[in-house]
């Protein structure tokens, strides 16, 4: 997804776009977040944690990779 930059700041490869990968679990999410962090990337964003959508609700995770890219765990919880 590409979007205007939430903090106001012109768009760059990492700041007006995310690369998302689908995770099968809260915990698969937060191990690959403390595993990006291990490794050089900068957690961003709240801590990662259930988000509210209107489409349902969202376990995310965000990392800056070393070349500032915005990277993003995502687990749709399941909806009760």
């Amino acid at each position: 997804m590409i979007t205007k930059p939430l903090n106001g700041e012109p768009a760059t490869a990492g700041n007006g776009s995310t690369i998302g990968f689908a995770v099968a679990s809260p915990e698969e999410a937060d191990a690959w977040h403390k595993a990006g962090v291990a490794n050089g990337g900068e957690a961003i964003e709240n801590p990662p944690g259930v988000r509210h959508s209107p489409t349902g609700d969202l376990y995310l995770a965000y990392l800056r990779d070393p070349d500032g890219n915005k990277l993003c765990a995502l687990y749709r919880m399941p909806s009760e």
